[in-house]
């Protein structure tokens, strides 16, 4: 099975359609109250959905088809608008200055942090989340290359302003559901030519 089959199987199995970002939910006073928003490697769609409740003009991508349909049948449930697309965001990656809000969420591809930064339109944000290496809570990757090392993703957005970010990692006592994980919200600077 490849990882593509793995996927479709795995969203064919999904009772629901998941929750929306921590760092999404904790910042939506950090959202544009209009524009083009890009929810990467989406899913089923919850980040999606609830950009597109927040006015955004949204657009989900995603290469499981099977997530892209689970997410179409929520939209239509809701009345809400969202364009899917089925695409390889390694071979065919956002274009520049192309959105401005770009939500990605449990997907690490160290490579792809140059051009989300150019995709984003002046002024655009970006709202990042996944796992750390150093906390480990029964979920997530098991390969390390896949969880962040302390502070890299501040490292991958350093050309970006940051708004908000937080990565408690072993800092404390009781874990809590953002225990093992990196979130940020950053903006590329009004007239940035990068």
């Amino acid at each position: 099975m490849n990882y593509q089959e793995k996927w479709n199987r795995r969203h064919g199995e999904a009772q629901d359609l998941g929750s929306p970002a921590q760092v999404l939910l904790r910042n939506l006073h950090l959202l544009p109250k209009s524009g083009r928003a890009l929810d990467l490697a989406c899913g089923r769609g919850a980040n999606a959905l609830l950009l597109a409740e927040q006015g955004l003009e949204t657009h989900a991508w995603d290469f499981s088809s099977v997530a892209l349909q689970c997410l179409e049948t929520f939209a239509t449930q809701r009345g809400l608008e969202v364009q899917v697309e089925n695409r390889d965001v390694l071979a065919s990656p956002p274009e520049p200055q192309s959105f401005d809000v770009i939500l990605v969420s449990f997907f690490l591809e160290r490579k792809l942090a140059p051009y989300l930064v150019k995709a984003l339109r002046p002024g655009g944000r970006i709202f990042y989340q996944t796992f750390v290496r150093d906390v480990y809570l029964e979920r997530g990757p098991s390969t390390p290359e896949w969880r962040l090392e302390k502070n890299e993703l501040l490292e991958l957005f350093r050309d970006l302003d940051i708004h908000y970010y937080r990565e408690d990692g072993q800092a404390v006592s009781v874990p809590t559901e953002i225990s093992d994980l990196a979130l940020l919200v950053a903006s590329r600077r009004e007239g940035a030519c990068h």
